[in-house]
């Protein structure tokens, strides 16, 4: 994918509780000296810049990591010198080919020469590696002035379910992986400013968006807050994406053949949560995410029910014998909803977050996932501490916007807006606009929709 070339930082990006640390002044001062407790593994470099206007030609990113996340017009930041740790904890797997290390558990740590005070920490989306987050997410809070540190959460890419010694377990991981990097980098922070961060907030899209649910449940003691852009929900009883992924393959085909049965099909996928509007999406989905997804997630949790076969059959027709079109994930053995009882969600966060979600996502329709975890979110008790902005016109994967600007709107710069309300949160009290339905603004252009979201819309009934 194209990128847009280096840009200045916008202006009247000032971040609440901004100061400059004493004795941590220069660039790059004990570059050689820090260390990140835990890690087998780390090497240090000094760089005059840390987003991806430098990190794309001094090889300190790898833009396949991040390929189709963002729109190609969004801007990339700049004048952001420091330092940046890449290495790994221990581990066993070797998915991750990344330096050459053949090594799982690979993070990246960069910490600006001008600080802030905070640390923001994310796992990636998807099964990528730990740099997939570096346009959409690390560019700008760096630019802001934060320290940040990424995992590849312990496994990647489409064989990751390989992992583990029991179902359930890759996934499980994910989590761990991402509350070891949080302690580290909070630690690692201190060595390098002198004192420990003022603030650390989790965010993340997608699976990543999972892994700050998960986080602020299990492991409040270690956030002042968090960003949840479109969070995978996993939940026991469902809705989960093996509850949905299934129709739409045994509906689409009918669909798309334009036969008498279409009109059925159409209403078949709309009943499994894709919403109406959203058919012109609905071809990508089905030839990129709908079935490697259902196969890749279906195995990792139920191995058993394609037998020996790894991962299913592609494509295969209902009917088939195993075929993940007709998979019913309610029928299937208690073993598979304990493998998913692993990494369940419950609501029950014990701090700040604010989950945003398109509603013309189709990978992750929003009436099968936010619009649950935020009902979760409240029948736990914990509704005074979530915000939950539904962006009209959003999709699950931003670079579609380039395909489709009169009809979809990027998520980016409401993530954005979602993270300085956030950091205006936790740093100063002001409790943000209530959740609601953010409109796409009408006769918007490219430009403005890629530049700016205001997350004032109307509220839920």
């Amino acid at each position: 994918m194209a990128t847009a070339g280096p840009a200045t930082a916008a202006p009247g990006t000032s971040v609440p509780g901004a100061s400059t640390p004493g004795g941590a002044a220069g660039h790059c001062p004990r570059v050689g000296q820090v260390r990140v407790p835990g890690a087998e593994h780390q090497r240090s470099a000094c760089l005059d810049e840390l987003t991806t206007a430098g990190t794309v030609a001094s090889g300190h990113t790898d833009p396949a990591d991040w390929a189709g996340l963002t729109p190609r017009s969004l801007p990339v930041p700049s004048g952001v010198p420091g330092i940046q740790i890449d290495g790994y904890f221990p581990d066993t797997s070797t998915t991750n080919g990344n330096h050459g290390w053949n090594h799982d558990s690979q993070f990246v740590v960069r910490l600006p020469d001008r600080w802030n005070g905070g640390l923001v920490v994310a796992g990636t989306p998807g099964n990528r590696e730990q740099y997939a987050n570096d346009r959409a997410i690390a560019d700008w809070v760096l630019a802001r002035g934060y320290a940040y540190a990424a995992t590849d959460k312990g496994n990647t890419g489409p064989a990751f379910h390989r992992d583990g010694a029991e179902p359930g377990d890759a996934v499980a991981e994910w989590n761990d992986r991402l509350t070891q990097l949080t302690r580290a980098a909070r630690e690692t922070v201190a060595q390098r400013y002198r004192r420990p961060p003022s603030r650390t907030l989790v965010t993340g899209m997608s699976n990543g968006g999972y892994l700050v649910r998960w986080q602020l449940e299990n492991h409040p003691e270690l956030y002042d807050g968090g960003v949840d852009w479109e969070g995978t929900l996993w939940r026991v009883e469902g809705p989960n994406l093996l509850d949905f992924l299934p129709k739409a393959l045994r509906a689409y085909p009918e669909y798309a053949a334009g036969g008498a049965g279409a009109p059925a099909a159409r209403r078949a996928l709309h009943a499994a949560g894709f919403p109406a509007g959203s058919e012109f999406l609905w071809p990508y989905h089905h030839q990129v995410y709908w079935d490697l997804t259902q196969r890749v997630y279906r195995e990792e949790f139920d191995p058993d029910f394609d037998g020996a076969t790894e991962a299913g059959t592609p494509y295969c027709a209902p009917g088939t014998p195993a075929c993940d079109a007709d998979y019913d994930y309610g029928t299937r053995p208690d073993d598979v909803r304990r493998a998913v009882r692993k990494i369940a969600l419950t609501g029950r966060i014990g701090r700040p977050l604010i989950t945003l979600h398109g509603t013309l996502d189709v990978l992750l329709p929003i009436g099968r996932d936010s619009d649950v975890y935020a009902r979760m979110v409240r029948e736990a008790g914990r509704g005074h501490l979530h915000r939950y902005y539904r962006i009209e016109g959003g999709t699950h994967a931003d670079s579609l916007f380039d395909a489709f600007p009169d009809r979809l709107r990027p998520l980016v710069p409401c993530h954005r807006a979602g993270f300085t309300a956030l950091e205006r949160w936790v740093v100063r009290g002001d409790r943000p606009p209530a959740s609601g339905t953010v409109a796409r603004p009408p006769g918007a252009d490219a430009a403005s929709l890629v530049a700016h979201c205001s997350l004032r819309g109307r509220r839920f009934s």
